[in-house]
């Protein structure tokens, strides 16, 4: 029979999409904090799934205290519900902006030094620090992921901003830098939760990095863009100490383009996946990097 998952945060990107992947293998519920008696009948849950966060600031109005209300306070309210209630597998879903938000000389990995730059990345980790320092029943675990950027059809994030840029016929202007990022698509987003679903006894309580197993580049992605549109779209490979000279510039005038935006858009950033993969006995993902990219890209030409 199958058993009941409770997920937190089904009205945004991630919880849409994982609700409708687990809705034929479980009973799938959620509920909303806004509603003041939403801890009252999470006894019947064997899994919760935390989606709940903040992490975009579009009208530039969100606060500090903000970030930490939604991604600390809200995880220590849900994660104490959980530990009243009779479940036992907790999912908290982190972000790799907990460990690292610009650049990696290396994969990263579960046991580098964390390194969070951003409101968004410091309430992220102050949430995984509460959440590792408690005390857990020998009959509960804890499972916190770490993914990078997700993407997938209804994503509204970067990766839809670098689309209408190439798909409008405009020139990338930052060719000249080679970059190698690591990303996830929903489809091995959702994956991955399943399995730990499925196989939760083989993990022990613990932070894990999900991700894409390829890693990938700014200049691949633009090359999948163009395929996919089918446009001859030029690149444009502007001299790097011009392009560096011109975010310094954007450091004290406003202009779209700054030190921290370039390094951002132009540095390496890759995880390792190897510790959940191993752990799970998982040998492929249901996409490679490239295919879940695709899928991608095609969904923002059908909203065109």
């Amino acid at each position: 029979m199958a058993f009941s998952v409770l997920i937190l945060g089904t009205t945004s990107f991630l919880g849409k999409n994982l609700a409708e992947w687990i809705n034929n293998k479980y009973l799938v519920s959620s509920v909303s904090l806004r509603n003041p008696d939403w801890k009252k009948n999470l006894e019947n849950y064997k899994v919760f799934i935390n989606l709940i966060g903040k992490a975009h600031d579009h009208n530039k109005t969100a606060t500090e205290e903000d970030f930490y209300h939604v991604n600390v306070d809200l995880t220590k309210n849900i994660f104490d519900a959980f530990i009243r209630s009779e479940a036992k597998i907790f999912i908290h879903i982190s972000s790799l902006a907990a460990l690292e938000e610009f650049e990696s000389l290396k994969p990263l990995t579960e046991d580098d030094s964390c390194n969070p730059n951003s409101w968004y990345g410091k309430s992220k980790r102050e949430a995984e620090k509460w959440l590792l320092e408690q005390s857990l029943p020998e009959n509960k675990k804890l499972i916190i992921l770490r993914p990078p950027m997700v993407h997938g059809p209804g994503d509204k994030g970067n990766l839809g901003l670098l689309y209408k840029l190439i798909s409008r016929g405009i020139p990338y202007p930052l060719s000249s830098f080679e970059n190698n990022r690591s990303f996830i698509s929903i489809d091995n987003f959702c994956f991955f939760i399943d399995e730990i679903i499925k196989s939760e006894e083989k993990l022990d309580s613990g932070i894990y990095h999900i991700s894409d197993d390829e890693l990938i580049s700014t200049n691949q992605i633009i090359n999948i863009i163009k395929k996919v549109e089918k446009k001859n779209t030029p690149s444009l490979s502007l001299p790097k100490f011009f392009v560096k000279g011109l975010a310094k510039l954007g450091d004290v005038l406003p202009i779209p383009l700054n030190s921290l935006r370039l390094k951002k858009m132009t540095s390496d950033l890759t995880v390792s996946n190897q510790k959940i993969k191993s752990a799970l006995g998982i040998e492929k993902l249901p996409l490679t990097a490239e295919e879940g990219l695709i899928k991608t890209i095609k969904s923002f030409k059908k909203e065109k």
